[in-house]
């Protein structure tokens, strides 16, 4: 079966966002390239040091079968418009793991729907990051 890797585009602060988020998930990076680790060639133009220096992938493992992934834009591409039109939903395997999710990821964003009891049977919570990422997180009371 498919799975979905939500992958995140900052401006400039992929490394300082992705390092957060370890903190919080735990794991290893499998992977971090930067710009400058391109082949040179016709589809690698001479990138600025600043450029050079950012996120061009990064990747973190979470839990068996998701993967966080996520880039710098750059000059070539452009600034990236943050927006509420993405979130990444967490379903927690418990009450206090939603929970220590929840209060580690929105710690210094704003934290709009605090974790709570919902009319569909799920203890429930939503918020943005203090990097601009919208964020839900779910624990379903009656595992299916």
């Amino acid at each position: 079966m498919a799975s979905i890797n939500p992958y995140l585009v900052f401006n400039g602060n992929c490394e300082e966002a992705f390092l957060f988020y370890q903190s919080v998930f735990g794991g290893e990076f499998p992977y971090v390239g930067k710009f400058s680790d391109m082949p040179a060639g016709d589809e690698n133009p001479t990138l600025s040091e600043d450029d050079a220096n950012k996120i061009m992938h990064i990747s973190l493992p979470i839990g068996k079968d998701s993967v966080l992934m996520g880039s710098d834009s750059n000059s070539a591409s452009g600034e990236v418009t943050f927006g509420g039109n993405m979130s990444i939903s967490i379903n927690a395997e418990s009450k206090q793991e939603a929970d220590r999710l929840f209060d580690g990821l929105s710690a210094g964003g704003n934290p709009f729907m605090p974790m709570n009891q919902t009319f569909w049977g799920a203890y429930f919570g939503m918020f943005v990051d203090k990097f601009g990422i919208h964020w839900m997180v779910n624990f379903d009371e009656e595992q299916k």
